[in-house]
């Protein structure tokens, strides 16, 4: 599947996307996971707010505070044995064709589909990454990985983002790929599936979500994106716990 899945750019439907999906989430399930997938970000909200450990959700991903229309956005969650989620990852399309990433992120409208009824007066995010101002066109946006503390390093946020980056290529073939992350994960090496990085990409506060931080951006090109999806193997590359255990 993976290795058709560049010749079927602009072809795929969110049906035949999420069967992608749950072709692959036998990977997953040698740790005791199963993946969903879904569209609808009232639920995706719903079942985020009901898991324990899991801190909130920006608002970019929260239909209350961020329109993403149809075909815009998707979501992955991962269950346990005992169907207690384990895991989440989302992803949406931000269409800047008059704008850049940096701008938006600046104006808050990465975050608010109305920042001047949504975000708190004292709401403010700058954007100093060099690149962020070269990001125009179609730029897919992922965020709010979060992995149960149980299943931490044992590289299944790593396949979970082998299958998003290759379902975002699948619906939108973006101009570019990228993320905003803490720089624990960069000095930590946690991620690679992004080719660079660089500070600056969000000096973000928001009040009301009790948002405060300094974040790194990540990101891939286009061209980028499209060659790490051609290149994979047919399988995915499981870490070596897994292909261990699958022996």
């Amino acid at each position: 599947m993976i290795r058709t899945l560049a010749a079927m750019t602009h072809a795929l439907n969110p049906l035949q996307v999420s069967r992608f999906v749950q072709l692959h989430d036998d990977v997953a399930a040698h740790d005791g996971v199963k993946l969903f997938m879904g569209f609808d970000f009232h639920e995706y909200v719903s079942i985020t707010r009901a898991t324990p450990t899991k801190g909130p959700t920006f608002p970019n991903f929260r239909p209350n505070r961020s329109l993403i229309k149809s075909g815009q956005g998707y979501w992955i969650i991962g269950v346990d044995r005992n169907n207690e989620v384990a895991l989440s990852d989302a992803a949406r399309l931000y269409e800047l064709s008059q704008s850049n990433f940096a701008e938006y992120l600046e104006s808050l409208k990465a975050f608010y589909s109305h920042p001047a009824i949504h975000a708190h007066p004292q709401d403010r995010c700058a954007c100093t990454a060099p690149n962020a101002k070269k990001m125009t066109g179609k730029v897919a946006y992922t965020g709010d990985l979060w992995v149960r503390g149980d299943l931490r390093g044992g590289g299944i946020a790593q396949i979970v983002e082998r299958i998003a980056h290759r379902v975002a290529f699948a619906m939108w073939a973006p101009d570019f790929l990228c993320a905003l992350v803490a720089r624990w994960r960069v000095d930590k090496g946690n991620v690679a599936q992004y080719r660079h990085h660089e500070p600056g990409g969000a000096m973000l506060q928001l009040i009301e979500e009790d948002i405060l931080g300094d974040y790194w951006l990540i990101w891939l090109t286009g061209a980028e994106l499209r060659s790490q999806v051609e290149h994979m193997r047919t399988e995915l590359i499981l870490p070596s716990r897994f292909r261990q255990h699958n022996r």
